[in-house]
């Protein structure tokens, strides 16, 4: 009778693994299962109207058009347009000789990027000028991109005339930058990005989902320049993400976007670096968090639960940015203001400490005997140390998005700054030069504000 009971125990346990096996082998064989959502009408590749894509997907379309007009600013940034030359007058020192010295404002919502594009006051329009606006600055304000770089190839896009490119323009950011119209999956759509990624031996088309949540926002915020002639968009990336190796690669490169007047230092502009920035190992990107966990939260209507598209500030809402992990946003909020308040704090001293450097090359540089190999390491830490310093301030999160990184590239800057200015005082062995704290803030009437800071 055992030895029924064993043969009969051994047989079931049999075939059970070969019941098991069978559906592990079938489960193997079928295709991956794609993520896609079925729509009331369809879209067209690359449809630039977004209100189209509004009409099978409403809710998202509904809190997009919110960033028209969702105008509020938070102690440190947010999104009404103000301008930074005149929150921080030391910018106009900072940025004299280039456009960003006579027009700095803040980014606002998505849906204004082709409006504010074109009214700035950096555009140069004088068509028969080398340094005329390229179409390269439409690259990250348009929805009618992805089209326009499928049919031109993005060198021609990139070296028509601003206003030419601007006449087949007509949608500002919008679902097409983002999302394939057949299934809504998130895709790069920016070529620079893709050229970026492939120069690193990476597919995007391998990433997870989740891992396209953080990867998609940099078809636009990320730090970039136009190369040669033709202005070519590229992202500083073939070395790599971090700042050590952007700048790395700039030096290479030799890349200059402007002369600083009178100390004659070939400068570099820092864009907004939002992706390097965060994916330098921050703790939220360590944990797996991405960039639309935060800044496009998971919301209801009814029953339905979407991703926001009104994309702000997590501090607009942080019960649901940031209550989806914390359980107190009340401690986040604390937490987030001491972080930016030390980073805008550490960020404003070594602005002193950059002018107080520029203050010593211009004097050094106009000066009659100043030792010229001198100068020119003076010039290449003040290069340096200008564009680390921007690296942090032109990234919108005052620091958050990764402070441990923002106060270690501030505290290099301000002592490169420093180092520059002790050189150029002994170029021009002048001790003189090297007083600190030279900045003088702009006199304020008594019927004007203080600018804040």
């Amino acid at each position: 009778m055992k030895r029924l009971t064993t043969l009969f125990l051994v047989g079931t346990v049999v075939v059970l693994a070969i019941a098991l096996a069978g559906v592990l082998l079938y489960v193997r064989s079928q295709p991956a299962p794609a993520r896609a959502v079925a729509v009331l009408v369809p879209i067209a590749p690359m449809e630039p109207d977004s209100s189209q894509w509004g009409i099978s997907f409403p809710n998202q379309w509904s809190t997009l058009q919110k960033t028209e007009t969702n105008a509020i600013d938070t102690t440190f940034g947010g999104s009404s347009g103000f301008s930074w030359l005149e929150r921080d007058p030391r910018q106009r020192i900072l940025f004299a000789g280039y456009p960003f010295s006579v027009d700095y404002n803040d980014d606002r919502g998505h849906m204004n990027s082709l409006v504010d594009v074109r009214a700035t006051g950096r555009l140069n329009l004088d068509r028969e000028d080398p340094k005329r606006t390229p179409g390269t600055c439409y690259s990250c304000k348009s929805s009618d991109n992805p089209a326009l770089w499928d049919e031109l190839g993005m060198a021609d896009y990139d070296a028509t005339f601003f206003e030419d490119l601007g006449k087949r323009i007509s949608n500002p950011i919008g679902c097409a930058n983002c999302h394939d119209a057949e299934t809504m999956q998130l895709i790069v759509t920016n070529p620079a990005l893709d050229e970026a990624l492939s120069a690193q031996g990476r597919n995007w088309k391998d990433f997870t989902r989740q891992e396209m949540r953080t990867v998609v926002c940099a078809n636009c915020h990320v730090e970039y320049y136009f190369a040669g002639k033709g202005k070519y968009l590229t992202f500083p990336w073939e070395e790599g993400t971090s700042i050590e190796q952007i700048v790395a690669y700039y030096e290479e490169d030799g890349f200059t976007d402007w002369e600083y007047p009178g100390a004659s230092t070939p400068m570099l502009k820092a864009q907004h670096p939002e992706y390097e920035f965060f994916t330098a190992g921050s703790t939220h990107f360590n944990a797996g968090v991405a960039c639309a966990d935060c800044h496009m939260p998971y919301v209801r209507d009814g029953a339905a639960k979407f991703s926001s598209h009104d994309v702000h500030s997590p501090l607009l809402n942080p019960e649901e940015a940031c209550g989806q992990c914390h359980t107190s946003t009340e401690e986040v909020l604390n937490r987030v203001n001491t972080i930016q308040d030390q980073v805008s704090q550490t960020k404003l001293s070594t602005e002193d400490a950059l002018i107080d450097a520029i203050r010593a090359l211009t004097a050094a540089n106009s000066g009659i005997g100043a030792d010229p190999d001198l100068l020119d390491q003076a010039r290449a830490l003040h290069r340096r140390a200008q564009f680390m310093w921007d690296f942090v301030s032109a990234e919108n999160s005052t620091g958050f998005h990764n402070p441990e990184y923002a106060l270690k590239i501030l505290a290099e800057a301000a002592n490169l700054a420093r180092q520059a200015q002790m050189l150029a005082a002994q170029a021009a062995d002048n001790v003189s030069l090297l007083e600190s704290n030279t900045y003088s803030p702009p006199s304020v009437s008594a019927t004007d504000e203080a600018p804040a800071q």
